[in-house]
């Protein structure tokens, strides 16, 4: 019987949020259509929080599933998105998650009467290229994998986007499942279905769009992450924040403020709600935006969701993704975008302290002012997000209120004072 779960706040919140992105909304029991947003309880002891994600065309539809404890039902919940006629599933992780997750995850799997299979990439981003792609491409047609098989993405960002990638192109497109198990997963690189691998010059410069059949969000997994794994997912909800909303911003920070306090905080239904919250916000952006049309300059394209991450993808490419995880490399992106939105005169200075602040609450940053500034400019131009020769900036004009800024309204002397500026917030090194 499905039954609130006291987060009527959040359901309002999430609402509110669809409206904005230009999406109807109505009630019906427990679920806010559109993008809508299910919470249920299967048992007395067992809270699971639904998000359901319909692309605008409708042509996807599938749930985000949030719990504690929900890799033990990942057979069940992959079987009743999958259907039966799935015979095979192959799990692809990395040896660090499996060795935690693996034997878990497998049994559930057999108990739904899946031929599983695994397949484990190494660690790291490093490894997110075309060479680790065929390998794994090649692994599939060797078990046997048909087109009514599936991927089973069992990790963070780095196996997600491998494991959708390649089942985006293998046999032309089989189903995959999403099971993220890090911070930066859960709420930002596993919903929406953008996948894809790196190239030497640059960051997921080969990839498609190829959505989830469902998003399995197990909380227990965080409390196995290492600090600096954690630390780096961090960064990415401040950034989600941050063109979100002020609210959903200042409900990030004061759980980042708690935790600094309290690490049991990591343990509490707060985490769950804030979880909850980015994901919502995501759904909404992806509804309304799916494949991040190029025509979209407005504060609800998908584009906004890149806040940080040109320079974050510069700085990875530059050190040869050897030096930063994601995370922190959008942590500096975030604050080089802050400088260069204070520097156009559209973002205030208590603003881009704001951000300093949020940034600054996730723990120190790896240093990345002796990286050599030309070289991180020189990479700018094969960022993904050009059009017609030029960047698109995502920048901010208040927290919570993103602008798409063309490149070519950027001097590179302006450029170059902010990168330089933003590149000396590091706090420590690891």
């Amino acid at each position: 019987m499905l039954q609130f779960v006291r987060l009527k706040r959040f359901v309002s919140v999430a609402a509110v949020i669809y409206q904005r992105a230009g999406l109807q909304v109505h009630f019906e029991s427990t679920f806010l259509s559109a993008v809508g947003v299910m919470y249920t309880t299967r048992r007395s002891f067992d809270q699971v929080q639904r998000l359901r994600v319909r692309t605008k065309a409708l042509q996807h539809d599938y749930e985000i599933k949030i719990s504690r404890g929900i890799l033990d039902n990942i057979g069940e919940e992959a079987r009743a998105c999958l259907g039966g006629h799935a015979r095979r599933i192959a799990v692809i992780s990395n040896q660090k998650v499996f060795d935690i997750y693996g034997r878990r995850t497998i049994r559930s799997l057999d108990a739904s009467d899946f031929l599983v299979c695994r397949w484990l990439i190494g660690y790291g981003e490093r490894f997110i290229f075309l060479r680790t792609a065929e390998q794994t491409l090649a692994f599939l047609c060797k078990s046997g994998l048909e087109r009514t098989d599936a991927v089973l993405a069992l990790g963070g960002g780095v196996v997600g986007d491998l494991a959708g990638f390649v089942a985006s192109v293998y046999l032309r497109g089989i189903a995959f499942v999403q099971v993220p198990t890090t911070l930066l997963a859960q709420i930002d690189s596993s919903v929406g279905g953008k996948t894809g691998v790196n190239l030497s010059l640059g960051k997921n410069l080969v990839g498609s769009f190829h959505q989830p059949r469902a998003v399995l969000l197990d909380i227990e997994t965080l409390t196995t992450l290492p600090a600096r794994e954690l630390v780096a997912g961090w960064r990415e909800v401040i950034k989600q924040g941050a063109v979100a909303s002020h609210k959903l911003f200042q409900q990030t920070t004061a759980f980042l403020n708690q935790l600094s306090s309290n690490k049991s905080a990591l343990v509490s239904p707060k985490l769950e709600a804030l979880i909850a919250s980015h994901c919502a916000f995501k759904a909404a952006i992806v509804a309304g935006d799916e494949r991040e049309a190029a025509g979209r300059k407005d504060h609800r394209s998908r584009r906004v969701l890149n806040f940080g991450h040109t320079v974050g993808h510069a700085l990875e490419a530059t050190t040869r993704y050897r030096r930063f995880r994601h995370g922190d490399a959008v942590g500096h992106g975030v604050v080089v975008a802050g400088e260069l939105s204070k520097n156009l005169g559209l973002l205030d200075a208590s603003g881009l302290e704001s951000l300093r602040e949020g940034v600054r609450l996730c723990g120190p940053l790896p240093r990345a002012h002796d990286i050599d500034e030309t070289a991180i400019m020189n990479s700018f131009v094969r960022d993904k997000k050009s059009v017609g020769g030029h960047i698109q900036w995502v920048l901010l004009e208040r927290i919570g209120r993103a602008r798409i800024v063309d490149g070519k309204e950027i001097t590179p002397r302006l450029l170059r004072v902010s990168l330089r500026a933003g590149l000396r917030t590091a706090q420590g090194d690891y």
